[in-house]
């Protein structure tokens, strides 16, 4: 059983194509748009990749990955050559792909690196980022049919990646944040996520006194604890996000660290989960 922060926004879990992934309430209640996050149940992986792992790069045998995409590309009703994949460095970058990506990061190599966010207004284009940690972030344009997917750690959130993807968004498809819906997805807790004061100072630079009261406080031995999903979500508020069209999602990847997988909870030795957006017909 998931542990939750609190009652608030939980996800639905639920099993598709045998693999159990999480779906997000607002998200589903929109048309035309398909999304999961998946766990760590449902795969073929084995070993410290068990079971649902997504990268192909963190040492997991290729063959037991691939069979993980066939399953999860069975969810979308697609083929594994409909799936794009960032190239995460942490980094602000946001790459608008379309059929020409499709079974880029899966069955073909990426033409593209240091790419950390992707949009698309294509329908049938399944776009993938990976987690064990980081905050995902959902992007939903339901006015100019147009989707975003955006991967945004400690380093991504101090360059307001939320901000940047609305803004790609904006500069491709004329979205505007008011007709946005987005969802913060599984990562880790403030309770969890202790940082140094280096952390600290890089977010003083974005956010307010009044602002930086709320996602982070100093204990006694100099560290702070930090909160991405406050972070997050006041960043999506000052771009213009209704805050009745966020939703952050009260789960914890290092709480459920049995079936998520969590950096801060076993280090480098581990798989990757996956956030996946979908425009359908």
């Amino acid at each position: 059983m998931m542990i939750y922060k609190n009652n608030e926004n939980i996800p639905r879990e639920c099993q598709c194509n045998d693999v159990t992934v999480l779906k997000f309430p607002l998200l589903e209640g929109l048309p035309d748009v398909e999304h999961i996050f998946t766990t760590k149940e449902g795969g073929v992986s084995k070993g410290d990749y068990a079971t649902m792992n997504v990268s192909f790069t963190r040492g997991d045998d290729r063959e037991a990955v691939l069979e993980n995409y066939r399953r999860i590309a069975g969810i979308f009703d697609v083929g594994l050559e409909d799936i794009v994949c960032s190239h995460q460095t942490h980094t602000t970058n946001v790459r608008r792909v379309t059929k020409e990506d499709g079974g880029k990061g899966v069955v073909f190599d990426r033409d593209y690196e240091d790419v950390d966010g992707l949009i698309t207004n294509e329908k049938n284009l399944v776009l993938c980022t990976m987690y064990a940690d980081c905050v995902p972030l959902y992007f939903v344009d339901v006015k100019n049919r147009a989707i975003g997917l955006s991967h945004s750690g400690w380093k991504g959130t101090a360059g307001q990646m939320g901000k940047r993807t609305l803004e790609r968004m904006a500069e491709e498809f004329g979205t505007k944040p008011e007709d946005v819906y987005a969802a913060i997805g599984p990562s880790i807790c403030m309770d969890c996520y202790e940082v140094s004061s280096d952390v600290i100072e890089a977010f003083s630079l974005i956010f307010t006194e009044q602002e930086m009261s709320q996602i982070c406080y100093q204990k006694e031995n100099g560290k702070y604890q930090l909160d991405l999903w406050k972070a997050n979500e006041i960043i999506l508020i000052n771009a213009g996000v209704l805050k009745e069209h966020i939703e952050v999602t009260r789960l914890c990847t290092h709480c459920n660290s049995d079936r998520m997988f969590s950096h801060r909870k076993v280090g480098d030795k581990r798989g990757n989960l996956g956030a996946f957006l979908c425009l359908k017909n």
